[in-house]
């Protein structure tokens, strides 16, 4: 299996957190619940370019066998912060839930959230060898909101794949907010699979919480 493939950790909802390696923090967000309609418009080489630079960086970090596992950890969490938009997308995954989490229930999720999605990546460093992301176009799907096109080739990657990044911004300051791969937008999938969590669960956003904990925890121990 190659680190594109999906993957199941375990049957619970959380396993679609691990469909897309090379988006290293999953999900990634999104603004609407309604997959991104692409309509006809211009490029954006700006948004691109922030795309090829950022995205790249990533995968780059992931690949570098010169740093040791603490650098590797400190330099990939800051290419995270630099590619997405770490706050939005913590929101976005809560779904309605969102509008009713506590103050302290938040600051736990979020910390959660996100030792668990880098120990799930940075558990598979072996997997990265080399991947190139390429820019192959993109869509203006109205001022500051653009979809960019490219393709992930090399390393373990038999045939070039396509993944669509939404970016949000302008100028020379961007943000990924959610990611197509094989015509899935991930985040979107992953609030569904929070919010369905949450609700099986009564409404009770701790047990998500925990299920997040756990998972970290047992992240690390693979280490």
């Amino acid at each position: 299996m190659t680190y594109l493939e999906p993957t199941m950790i375990n049957a619970r909802p959380t396993r679609r957190f691990t469909q897309f390696a090379l988006v290293a923090f999953v999900g990634l967000g999104a603004l609407s619940q309604a997959r991104p309609a692409l309509a006809q418009a211009a490029r954006d080489p700006q948004a691109e370019q922030f795309v090829q630079t950022r995205a790249q960086r990533v995968i780059t970090v992931l690949a570098d066998k010169n740093q040791s596992i603490a650098q590797k950890k400190t330099t990939f969490h800051t290419a995270i912060d630099q590619l997405a938009d770490v706050p939005k997308i913590t929101n976005f995954v809560l779904g309605k839930y969102a509008r009713t989490i506590t103050p302290d229930q938040r600051t736990r999720f979020a910390t959660a959230f996100r030792v668990y999605a880098e120990n799930v990546y940075q558990n598979r460093i072996d997997d990265y060898h080399g991947e190139k992301l390429t820019v192959t176009g993109s869509t203006v799907r109205k001022p500051g909101d653009v979809i960019v096109n490219t393709t992930i080739s090399g390393g373990q990657v038999g045939q070039p794949l396509p993944v669509s990044w939404r970016v949000l911004g302008g100028g020379s300051s961007w943000k990924v907010v959610d990611v197509q791969f094989k015509g899935v937008w991930l985040a979107i999938t992953q609030q569904q699979d929070f919010v369905s969590t949450i609700d099986n669960a009564g409404g009770n956003i701790d047990v998500l919480i925990a299920q997040l904990q756990r998972d970290g925890q047992r992240s690390v121990a693979r280490k």
